[in-house]
């Protein structure tokens, strides 16, 4: 950069920044992404975790059903 003029240093900053405002949008906008991303699979994870437990429940008052059907037999 020394050898050129100052007005050609001029615009290979002004490219220099474009690309870097233009890599930081980029960045802001998967990290949005990203964020919404994770807020998603976290709610689906508690979902998952909410109706992993109603069958969990489910199963163990079948078996205590059972336990008490063969206890009266």
């Amino acid at each position: 950069m020394e050898n050129q003029d100052p007005i050609a240093q001029l615009h290979a900053m002004v490219a220099r920044i474009d690309e870097l405002v233009d890599r930081a949008r980029r960045l802001s906008e998967e990290n949005r992404s990203l964020r919404q991303q994770h807020e998603q699979l976290a709610s689906d994870r508690s979902q998952l975790l909410a109706k992993n437990e109603q069958a969990r429940s489910r199963v163990e008052a079948m078996i205590a059903r059972l336990k008490s059907l063969e206890q009266h037999t």
